[in-house]
């Protein structure tokens, strides 16, 4: 039975939404003075694909991914030489993994340094620190500032953008419209990327992390959901039937995590209730959280619990905990990002066999799934001269190699005989270094990185399946209307807003609370800055209509 590594399991919630994030009404940043509303919009980058090997699975136009079922055998070169000038470069992100070894002990780190052409110092932030150690950076002056930051878009920054438009370098000149050709790989990301980074005050100022369509997701075990009685097209009350005969001693069917609220996002969507705002077609911004098809997901999570579905601990056991769980059959389900389909399939070999769920339908009505925000968070430059400006630009261009390319390989497995050996259908196999060496703990990944494909090294029907799947349930994605968008109320109290919901939420699913208390949680919600909130989110979704 193969090992689970710390390092997959910790990639497993790199690649996932943060609990909770993603639940309706959720808050983000924003300020008035960094509205688009009145202001001149730079055009979007051109976007223009990069060559690379052809998918086995074709990708759509509605976000259906492309998918390989063997790694490409002839890799291609994306960057003709080292992109530095030799200089030192200061660089910040959040990771999710253990603190790596230092530069001077790290071959993976110095085979990144030689190929880019630069000395790298990099300032990792563990996630349970990202909020705090990003407040005392954003305060800080601007001389200290790293020259190359991202912002991770799973926690709340006050002030964010505004922060970002008076200390970051405005990108506009060097990325927009068909200046962006000067760096290929970034001209590969595609669009919607970056229309859900958004921009700041009608100006480009980051680079975007490109991410799937499908964000949150109902993670099976597939042999217990069907030895249940899973099938596709099932109702809610088909899901309940299957949950509670799934549920047996110690074994319990659904799995949550602190912070998920249950994991709200999953069943939510599955109710067709709009994932933290809707737009209608006057413009006009309608919160999830108002919609009473949100408050029917509640009760319904509500009945599930009280069927006795869940895990005792959902409301306290950590993600990584929960992730163990999964993989040891205590629990049958978890809420997880897509993204986090490759560990999945990986270290649950032997174990059990992963599967992305179906939507249940309720009242009829087929379920959606969570679209996730295309952009995982965003990379900023420190204010500077054009030509260090330039450099930098092209040492993220190399980041972002595509899928199939040369650069790719080494900032995702490394050096091959050193971090990685070929597997019988050449894909990279990590070495005993290389599970220790990687980009999980030195996340060159969350500086910049090329558009996501599907992909599971060796499991070519896992890839089938994936692809299989999406082409299900993408059509039926729910998607939040206030992506890319500010709002000056969300960006000031946006965390306490959110907690107000999150909290009620929580109670409510867990007995605690009645649910004859929703109507006046929401209540409050919205004059304690909620409408302000919607007013604010229309007048910027004109402004970029």
């Amino acid at each position: 039975m193969p090992r689970m590594s710390r390092r997959t399991l910790l990639g497993s919630l790199a690649a996932a939404s943060v609990p909770g994030v993603l639940t309706a009404c959720s808050t983000g940043s924003g300020d008035s003075d960094v509205s688009n509303a009145g202001k001149k919009l730079a055009p979007w980058p051109a976007y223009t694909p990069a060559p690379g090997p052809k998918p086995d699975l074709a990708p759509t136009e509605a976000g259906v991914q492309a998918g390989y079922t063997a790694y490409p055998s002839d890799l291609v070169q994306s960057v003709s030489r080292p992109p530095g000038d030799g200089s030192t470069v200061k660089v910040m992100s959040v990771s999710f993994g253990t603190p790596p070894k230092p530069a001077s002990a790290n071959r993976f780190w110095a085979a990144v340094e030689n190929a880019l052409g630069v000395k790298i110092e990099y300032t990792i932030v563990s996630q349970a620190d990202y909020q705090k150690k990003m407040a005392t950076v954003m305060a800080g002056d601007a001389d200290t500032l790293p020259d190359i930051i991202n912002l991770f878009s799973g926690f709340v920054l006050p002030r964010e953008a505004e922060f970002v438009q008076r200390r970051a370098e405005d990108l506009t000149p060097y990325l927009s419209g068909d200046a962006i050709a000067e760096y290929p790989n970034l001209a590969n990301i595609p669009t919607h990327a970056w229309r859900d980074m958004g921009r700041i005050g009608g100006r480009l100022y980051g680079i975007p992390l490109e991410r799937p369509l499908p964000g949150s997701t109902l993670w099976l075990n597939e042999g217990m959901f069907s030895d249940a009685g899973m099938q596709e097209g099932w109702t809610s009350e088909d899901f309940a039937a299957v949950a509670k005969r799934a549920t047996s001693g110690r074994t319990y069917a659904l799995g949550a995590a602190n912070g998920s609220l249950f994991g709200n996002a999953v069943h939510s969507a599955a109710h067709n209730a709009p994932q933290n705002w809707a737009v209608t077609e006057d413009g006009t911004f309608q919160p999830g959280c108002a919609d009473e098809r949100y408050k029917a997901a509640i009760a319904f999570q509500a009945q599930l619990r009280r069927n006795g579905s869940y895990h005792p601990d959902a409301t306290s056991i950590s993600q990584i905990d929960l992730t163990t769980l999964y993989y040891n059959g205590t629990v049958g389900s978890m809420q997880d990002g897509f993204g986090a389909y490759l560990p999945k399939y990986r270290e649950s070999q032997g174990k059990l066999t992963p599967a992305a769920a179906l939507p249940y339908s309720v009242a009829g009505t087929p379920g959606g799934i969570v679209a996730a925000r295309r952009s995982f968070g965003y990379t900023v430059l420190k204010a500077a001269k054009k030509e260090r400006v330039e450099m930098l630009l092209r040492l993220l261009d190399f980041l972002a190699a595509p899928f199939g390319s040369k650069e790719w390989e080494l900032v995702h497995y490394g050096v091959e005989g050193t971090h990685f050996t070929r597997g019988k259908d050449g894909s990279p196999e990590p070495t005993e270094l290389g599970e220790v060496e990687n980009n999980t703990n030195l996340p060159l990944k969350y500086l910049a990185e090329g558009p996501q494909v599907l992909f599971v090294p060796g499991m070519p029907d896992a890839v089938r399946a994936l692809h299989a799947w999406q082409r299900k349930v993408v059509p039926h994605a729910v998607r939040d209307a206030s992506f890319g968008l500010q709002s000056r109320t969300k960006n000031a109290q946006g965390t306490t807003l959110k907690a107000l919901l999150d909290d009620t939420v929580t109670g409510i699913v867990a007995g605690r609370i009645p649910l004859s208390e929703w109507d006046a949680t929401v209540k409050k919600w919205r004059a304690r800055g909620g409408d302000r909130m919607a007013a604010e989110f229309a007048k910027d979704y004109a402004a970029n209509a």
